[in-house]
């Protein structure tokens, strides 16, 4: 017979024989059922450390994703804002809107205010802004004014601010300014009896109960303002991280700079950024400790079976053959796990999305659904997390059963 048959012939039959071994071993063992109870333990510590870990990074990755489109709505892709009094005019603007037609230019003065209803005052910060131009860059502010007729003195507030003042659609309210005017021997606060309009409800507290909107006009004439120099300009882009950097070359020899909504609230985005680390960390452990069952079931194995693998090893067995047969008795549970984990979380995550398992306050949250997102590098990070900790775990078991003593163990069992 061919040399290259019979080689063929014997990986043919030592496939067989493996793959019978491992098939015999991972049957449920009624002599020593603990065996079989640690590794049942493991697959399902494994499937559910698995399915934990999609539902918390999906849970993280929404919750981030939420704020973040608020975050966008209320705080603008970029702001252009000046470094020196009046650097941000009329001629700037134009300027702007000449040279970078794709993008959509608001500009605004701003001034901090106490808003005054009867004996009830609240504070916050009012924006003078061109309605129209405001209306193409911030959706909420659009909603607010749709069908309205905006007048100078109109005012529109946030859904915390109206509840506090208990003022309704069509209500005159004071405005105090911080900036004072002399009348005699004292200086008296700035005001003005404003029209309450509107109200709007971008989702998060802490624009609700702070921000306002008029006029540009209003404010131009409140706080005498040049009517050609602005506070700032709020532009829409749909590339902000690429249009920064235009807008910086542009700006560039002028006392003017440029911020993008992901800097101003840098230190917010960061701290998720890390819990979401930390929490993948911890939950992986899960799966680690999960793995710790494939150990001791594998290890229970090899001690229980030593005399087989004694006989093995003595008929012509290689150590690799004997090594691969524990290595995959541990993958098998811990591929299963993790494979049965995935199904799980997937079903998990959709149960969450589609029906109103949890709900949250939507004061706080700024919506009473569960946000659930999950991206495809943490799935994928889970994965391959997952799997190699089920390797290592079944890599120890499997080195240690090609490393008995033969002729011991057959002389004494």
């Amino acid at each position: 017979m061919d040399l290259k048959k019979v080689w063929l012939l014997e990986i043919n039959l030592n496939k067989k024989l493996v793959n019978f071994i491992v098939k015999k071993y991972l049957r449920f063992d009624t002599k020593n059922p603990f065996i079989s109870i640690s590794a049942i333990l493991a697959f399902i510590g494994v499937a559910v450390g698995v399915m934990v870990l999609m539902i918390s990074m999906a849970i993280m990755n929404g919750t981030a994703k939420e704020f973040e489109n608020k975050l966008f709505i209320m705080n603008y892709p970029l702001s252009v804002y000046p470094k020196l009094e009046g650097s941000v005019n009329a001629s700037l603007l134009n300027t702007l809107e000449n040279k970078f037609p794709e993008m959509i230019f608001s500009p605004y003065l701003s001034s901090q205010v106490i808003v005054q209803n009867g004996d009830t005052m609240s504070g916050g910060l009012i924006f003078g802004v061109n309605s129209k131009q405001e209306e193409k860059i911030n959706a909420i502010y659009a909603k607010s004014v749709e069908n309205l007729e905006f007048d100078k003195y109109d005012l529109i507030v946030g859904q915390g601010i109206k509840d506090k003042l208990f003022v309704q659609n069509g209500s005159k309210v004071t405005l105090y300014f911080t900036t004072i005017d002399p009348s005699g021997f004292s200086m008296m606060p700035r005001m003005k009896r404003f029209t309450l309009k509107s109200s709007f409800s971008s989702g998060l507290n802490a624009y609700d109960k702070a921000y306002m909107y008029t006029s540009i006009e209003a404010l131009q004439t409140l706080l005498k303002k040049d009517e050609n120099e602005y506070d700032g300009i709020h532009i829409y882009s749909q590339n902000p991280f690429e249009d920064i950097k235009k807008l910086q070359t542009e700006l560039q020899g002028t006392m003017a700079g440029v911020v993008g909504w992901w800097e101003q609230n840098g230190n917010f985005f960061a701290a998720m950024e890390m819990e979401k680390k930390a929490l993948f960390i911890v939950l992986m452990l899960i799966i680690l400790i999960a793995s710790l069952n494939i150990i001791s079931s594998l290890l229970m194995t090899v001690m229980s079976r030593r005399k087989e693998i004694a006989l093995l090893l003595s008929m012509g067995a290689s150590q690799k053959e004997v090594k691969q047969i524990f290595l995959r008795i541990g993958v098998i549970i811990g591929l299963g796990g993790i494979v049965v984990g995935i199904a799980l979380g997937f079903l998990g995550i959709f149960l969450l999305d589609n029906f109103n398992i949890i709900s949250l306050p939507a004061d706080v949250y700024g919506t009473s659904k569960l946000p659930l997102e999950l991206s495809t590098i943490d799935f994928v990070s889970i994965v391959i997390g997952a799997v190699a900790i089920v390797f290592a775990a079944s890599y120890y078991p499997a080195y240690k059963a090609t490393h008995i003593d033969v002729i011991d163990v057959l002389r004494n069992e």
